[in-house]
């Protein structure tokens, strides 16, 4: 785990921070930052999508058990829980519960992978669900923002498509003719020296968009700095219940220990690029939804590192000598 990684929310603090002084310092920057934030996500989902090959989908069937449970939750479970979440916890502020929503429903394609790894389970297990995640929430988001938020957020089904085709499938093609192209002119090493840096040139070009975004937003958001404070009681409630509710299905599943690590993590981590560059393009006059999605990981990745270590010592516990193990995790 790379020096970046392991200090992501300091990180996305700091640019948080970056963003205000240099909209309150350098005013003029202020209207054109918005327009910078489109381009380092596209920019930055590209280096995403870099590492995903849609070839491998077929790999997703690999274990049934396993991909057919985390399916259920990510794209059943997990969008009505969100949505109930969203009612209990932040009635009549349609900005945060639209932005609740579109951080809820899109499963991580990256830093889950990383956590199963700190983890000790098992990541290509783990990373066979990933293409089909990916394609189902590009597919699902229209609908489930329809469902859940269309009778009080106005806005145009076609806007939203527009987004995804414009944010995530030129970048999706873009990576996958990088893809062919090394492999047709024999370049495979020289991409696997890129992707060996991807994952912090993602997160660096994460960091400049959300200094772009609070650079051109800054008042407003400082306006509502207890945004976070709303938002901790439904993301921890949600973490922690798909925690229980991921390991009890392993368990209920036989899946082995190291099969239940990345079950955990792939239902549990959040696409928060993703939506956020989808929220940018779709909502562009309704900064607050695209706060969530900033504020999200600030949450969300302590809770991951948290779970990474109780699982790390469940499996120390099964290891000891003398240990009596339950067969469904052996």
């Amino acid at each position: 785990m790379s020096f970046l990684s392991k200090f992501q929310p300091l990180f996305i603090i700091l640019s948080a921070l970056t963003g205000i002084v240099i909209g309150k310092v350098i005013p003029v920057l202020e209207r054109y930052a918005g327009n910078c934030i489109e381009i380092f996500l596209i920019a930055m989902l590209f280096f995403v999508f870099l590492n995903v090959e849609l070839k491998n989908i077929s790999k997703s069937f690999s274990d049934l058990r396993f991909s057919l449970s985390a399916l259920t939750i990510n794209f059943v479970i997990t969008p009505l829980f969100a949505f109930a979440l969203s009612k209990l916890f932040l009635a009549g502020q349609i900005d945060l519960q639209t932005g609740f929503i579109m951080l809820m429903v899109t499963p991580c394609t990256d830093w889950y992978l990383v956590f199963t790894g700190i983890a000790n389970g098992n990541v290509p297990l783990g990373a066979s669900i990933l293409p089909l995640n990916l394609i189902l929430q590009i597919i699902l988001l229209p609908l489930y923002l329809l469902l859940f938020t269309g009778s009080e957020v106005s806005f145009a089904l076609v806007t939203v498509v527009y987004s995804i085709l414009f944010v995530l499938i030129i970048p999706l093609a873009a990576a996958n003719g990088v893809q062919f192209a090394a492999k047709r002119i024999n370049r495979q090493n020289n991409l696997a020296k890129l992707l060996k840096k991807s994952d912090d040139i993602q997160f660096l070009l994460l960091c400049l968009a959300i200094i772009s975004m609070f650079a051109s937003e800054g008042t407003l958001l400082l306006d509502n700095t207890l945004i976070f404070i709303k938002l901790l009681p439904p993301l921890l409630l949600f973490f922690s219940a798909i925690f229980c509710l991921s390991f009890l299905a392993g368990k209920m599943l036989k899946l082995h220990f190291s099969g239940i690590i990345p079950l955990i993590f792939t239902t549990s981590a959040r696409n928060s690029p993703v939506s956020l560059a989808i929220a940018a393009i779709t909502f562009p006059s309704r900064p607050l939804i695209s706060l969530v999605l900033v504020m999200g990981p600030l949450i969300e990745l302590p809770v991951l590192a948290l779970n990474a270590l109780i699982l790390k010592r469940i499996e120390s516990q099964r290891l000891r000598p003398g240990y009596r193990k339950n067969p469904r995790l052996s």
